[in-house]
């Protein structure tokens, strides 16, 4: 059996591929199992930052409701307290408003007895002209003489 110099060649070309194929199939493997273990490490660490993320997320979620309900308690707090300012506020209006009035009301009572006060010491004014004029007229003469020399006589009995 004889073989060609074709035959020789394409035996040892696949004798030649089959030893430089098992050391470079080895490093091919090895290149690609590196690889793959290269890729599945930057997706675990891809998962792993986003959970990392998802969590911050969730956290700055809930510190953000967290803070809504801050601002709401808030909120109602300075709702409660200006309340409590204008409550106070118009009961301290309504106290001035009574205290003012009640002064008004004691200015014009006072006004009113400085005014009946007045009318009084007038109408006495007017009335002892009038009792003096009266007198002067009743008692000028010989029987007004006689009377107050008669007044002078009773008075020291009026008087004990």
């Amino acid at each position: 059996m004889e073989f060609d110099s074709t035959f020789w060649v394409a035996i040892a070309f696949v004798v030649f591929i089959i030893a430089v194929f098992k050391p470079l199939r080895g490093a091919m493997t090895g290149a690609l199992d590196d690889k793959i273990a290269q890729i599945r490490n930057e997706v675990e660490e891809a998962q792993r930052l986003r959970e990392a993320a998802q969590s911050t997320l969730a956290s700055y979620q809930l510190k953000q409701r967290d803070a809504a309900q801050e601002v709401e308690a808030m909120m109602e707090q300075a709702k409660a307290e200006a309340e409590a300012h204008r409550k106070g506020a118009e009961a301290a209006l309504e106290a001035m408003l009574k205290r003012q009035e009640q002064s008004a009301s004691e200015k014009i009572q006072q006004a009113e007895a400085a005014a009946v006060q007045e009318i009084r010491d007038r109408a006495v004014t007017v009335a002892l002209a009038a009792t003096v004029s009266l007198l002067e007229e009743k008692l000028s003469g010989a029987s007004g003489d006689a009377l107050i020399d008669d007044a002078i006589k009773t008075l020291p009995d009026r008087l004990h």
